[in-house]
């Protein structure tokens, strides 16, 4: 089930999109998460629009979006909380 992942950050765009496409199309996975946190979030949101409607157009939806938030230290020892956005994509029945 974890391979289904796909954490975004800084690469190129379409690189997540096609990796989103690839699990769908070649895996055959019934779903796809896609994870973001901080900054990434709304590349994560964009990322889940292109691959399920330009891409995978009427054959995925998205089934489920959480959202949270993680806490952590930063170099400094500071404590920093950041929110964090998952976006579950499956195949429509």
């Amino acid at each position: 089930m974890d391979d289904n992942n796909i954490f975004i950050g800084g690469k190129p765009f379409m690189n997540y999109v096609t990796g989103v496409v690839m699990q769908f199309t070649t895996k055959n996975a019934e779903s796809v998460v896609i994870k973001a946190r901080g900054k990434f979030i709304s590349r994560a949101a964009d990322v889940a629009e292109v691959a399920s409607k330009r891409f995978l157009e009427g054959s995925v939806g998205i089934k489920d979006i959480k959202i949270d938030s993680e806490e952590f230290k930063n170099t400094e020892g500071k404590d920093i909380r950041v929110s964090t956005m998952e976006i579950t994509l499956g195949k429509n029945q």
